[in-house]
């Protein structure tokens, strides 16, 4: 039981950047023998791992790709809300921000169009109404027997309706 014990400290401790080295270099088949053998060494000892490994493995962990099939009980739970998935989708999360904000954009330029289009509708139909009062008030002023009335009112004229109708003169040519 004591040689036991003495093998579990004489096991070598390995630092955070040592246990990624070996991790990256294992999966690249490129970690150095030693390294490896330390890191095996450590976990068949039957030491229990230190923090520091068991926050590396759960880092690592997380980050494990999701599987291809979403499923109600997935996505209310926010499993889809993952960092992995959101880094793949954020061009898609942008493209539709960018979609939303011309739709919004859009919709406001074409409620300041109809708005004008009511203002000009407006001002156009009060210019028609003021060319009809113009033209009705100019039309009965301009009617013979209001001008006569206004001529022998004044009794500046000789002016007088005429007896007899008028008559064609015609010219040789």
């Amino acid at each position: 039981m004591a040689n036991e014990k003495k093998e579990k400290t004489e096991a070598p401790k390995l630092t955070i950047e040592e246990v990624a080295a070996t991790e990256t270099a294992a999966k690249t088949d490129e970690a150095p023998k030693e390294a490896v053998a330390a890191s095996d060494a450590v976990k068949d000892s039957g030491e229990a791992p230190t923090l520091q490994e068991v926050i590396r493995e759960q880092a690592i962990e997380g980050e494990a790709p999701m599987s291809k099939n979403f499923t109600l009980r997935k996505i209310l739970g926010g499993d889809i809300l993952t960092t992995q998935t959101m880094r793949r989708q954020i061009w898609l999360f942008l493209l539709i921000t960018l979609f939303i904000i011309i739709y919004i954009s859009n919709r406001y330029s074409c409620q300041k169009g109809l708005i004008e289009i009511d203002r000009l509708q407006k001002e156009l139909q009060d210019a028609k109404y003021k060319a009809l009062s113009t033209s009705s008030q100019l039309t009965e002023k301009s009617r013979e027997s209001r001008v006569l009335e206004l001529l022998q009112s004044n009794k500046d004229s000789v002016l007088k309706i005429p007896s007899q109708p008028a008559y064609i003169i015609q010219l040789p040519e």
